[in-house]
């Protein structure tokens, strides 16, 4: 442990000796407020027992302590001594995590902090730049609220980053509740929960809430666990611990169950036991032609009533993944837009291609992509390739027909809530068929485009449309093959070989196999 961890952490036990549970706790107003359960709430679904609390963050943090992960962002958060840079780093990692695995995000997140190490240097990069980095990351509204907060921080701030969970939440855009709480704790050692996708689902497993887990009352009796639980000592180990169990053994699908340090705690464990055992007594009862009744665990005293009980009946087959319950995921909307490549050789003699910047607002926004046409089911084909067509002459102010699209193939890219189909094509320009810029467009070599702000979509489109390419030149190749006099020598000798087989088979009846013989061997000799 660094001499700064530990300093911190000393510094905490002096400050928390007079505290002997956590409910004596003081929380910030916004993320963190104490809000009482309901009277009729059971106890089933929390813990009433201190000493059960004591145990599970002592189990958890010993757990965490021998089989946490090495991530960048943890050292950062445990070596850097200066509060101002830890807190920038912490929040940048979460921001990063949002929608996007811990394994992706871990290179994002190394090119990043070299680049811009401190929120000042953030602040004064470009939105170009922003999104260049981000580019393949997803969610690209992340890193553009990244630099916005970072603008803030210096030019209402003065460079300091917010030093409390409710200042975070105020001036930071794009943190919500969680994000502000795992930056405080984490970073600043702020006491409160932190509840995202992992804690809800170990939190609901632990005390058996099966009710939507989007709806307000599970949400806040999660955030009511979370806050409860949490190590007043070691409040941003412990949400890490939370999250990396969630993570790692606590899977939505195949939990570990049996590697789980707070196993003793957990009511769907329980329950999974209990339901075995009746269902192996009814077994043995048939056989034996007795009946045994197995006393279940403890009940939610409301059950039927609560609102944290699941409202659909148990099944067996999923274990402890009847709970959470989540509601049916929407639909993703379908799509289909209608794309083009366009080429032309610039000033240097290399191949360029024509990009259009997407608004700054919306999907993908502030990207480059190719001129595209979203379509229509109301429009032909035709109709939409021409106002293809007219977008893209009135980008090149110049005509460009239909008949100058070649069809590339199509492209499937799957957003969060959009299953878009991109139908590709390409054109090759002449010089003078550029007549002038449009606003908000560029020409960039295949080099240049590698490293622009393009989405991973249209990585997608670019490989498609080299493997035709190639394609093609493998094709041309064969043609030339077939040309060369060498080739029609080769034909002619078959065909030559054709003739006498067919002769020798008296046009075109089955061959006998002393004749098949003999024209073998006239064949070879």
């Amino acid at each position: 442990m660094s001499k700064f961890r530990s300093a911190m952490v000393k510094g905490k036990k002096a400050r928390l000796e007079s505290v002997k549970t956590t409910s004596t706790r003081k929380r910030s107003k916004t993320s963190m407020k104490e809000e009482d359960s309901p009277e009729d709430l059971s106890s089933y679904h929390t813990f009433p027992d201190p000493a059960d609390v004591l145990q599970l963050r002592s189990q958890l943090l010993s757990w965490y302590d021998k089989e946490k992960r090495e991530l960048p962002w943890r050292t950062l958060a445990t070596t850097e001594s200066d509060l101002n840079i830890r807190t920038y780093g912490v929040w940048v990692s979460e921001i990063m995590l949002q929608q996007t695995q811990v394994a992706t995000v871990i290179d994002y997140y190394n090119r990043w902090m070299k680049r811009w190490p401190t929120v000042q240097q953030l602040a004064a990069a470009t939105l170009e730049e922003v999104n260049q980095m981000w580019a393949g990351l997803g969610y690209y509204s992340r890193g553009r609220r990244l630099h916005e907060g970072a603008q803030k921080v210096v030019s209402e701030l003065k460079g300091e980053m917010p030093r409390t969970v409710d200042n975070l939440l105020k001036y930071l855009p794009g943190v919500g509740r969680y994000t502000a709480a795992a930056v405080g704790s984490i970073a600043l050692g702020q006491v409160t929960g932190a509840v995202d996708g992992n804690v809800i689902r170990v939190l609901c497993r632990l005390r058996a809430i099966g009710a939507d887990s989007t709806s307000t009352a599970v949400t806040e009796a999660l955030w009511n666990l979370a806050n409860l639980l949490v190590d007043p000592i070691r409040p941003g180990d412990f949400n890490q611990a939370m999250m990396e169990l969630g993570a790692r053994v606590c899977t939505p699908k195949g939990p570990l169950c049996s590697q789980c340090p707070i196993q003793s705690h957990c009511r769907s464990y329980q329950k999974v036991n209990v339901k075995q055992e009746q269902t192996s007594k009814k077994l043995l009862g048939k056989l034996n032609a007795k009946t045994s009744v197995l006393p279940d665990i403890e009940e939610c005293l409301n059950s039927g009533a609560c609102q944290l009980c699941p409202s659909e009946p148990w099944n067996n087959e999923l274990g402890v993944q009847n709970f959470p319950r989540k509601p049916a995921k929407k639909a993703p909307r379908v799509e289909r837009t209608l794309t083009c490549i366009l080429t032309r050789i610039g000033e240097q003699g290399d191949e360029e291609h024509l990009l259009i910047q997407r608004p700054n607002k919306g999907l993908l926004a502030g990207l480059w992509e190719f001129p595209s046409v979203l379509l229509s089911e109301e429009k032909s084909d035709v109709k939409q390739k021409k106002a293809l067509c007219d977008d893209i002459s009135t980008l090149l102010g110049t005509l460009l027909t239909e008949s100058r699209l070649h069809y590339v193939g199509e492209v499937v890219h799957i957003f969060s809530h959009i299953h878009q189909t991109y139908v590709v094509y390409s054109a090759s320009l002449k010089e003078g068929d550029t007549k002038e810029q449009a606003e908000n467009t560029q020409w960039l070599t295949r080099s240049a485009l590698q490293e622009a702000a393009v989405s991973t979509g249209l990585k997608k489109i670019v490989k498609l449309f080299d493997s035709v390419e190639s394609l093609k030149g493998i094709s041309s190749q064969d043609v030339k093959k077939r040309s060369h006099p060498g080739a029609k020598s080769e034909k002619k000798l078959q065909t030559s070989r054709k003739a006498r087989m067919a002769a020798a088979n008296g046009g075109g009846k089955q061959l006998s196999l002393s004749s098949f013989f003999k024209t073998m061997k006239e064949e070879c000799g």
